[in-house]
């Protein structure tokens, strides 16, 4: 699990082999996400605002 210094988000877990993306929110979760590619894990977790990120990439585009 990785925690991000983020308001909205609280920690994200990958597993690339099922490309299965988890994040916890503040006081929620965890909700999964399925067929996330591992640069949009790499993307979400390296980003300067991980809540945007997740509005633009992730919300969505992959099933919950």
């Amino acid at each position: 699990m990785t925690r991000l210094n983020s308001s909205s988000i609280r920690a994200v877990d990958y597993d690339p082999v099922s490309r299965r993306l988890h994040i916890w929110f503040p006081n929620r979760g965890p909700y999964t996400f399925f067929g996330v590619p591992e640069h949009v894990y790499q993307g979400l977790i390296q980003a300067t605002s991980p809540g945007g990120y997740y509005n633009e990439n992730i919300r969505g585009n992959y099933s919950a």
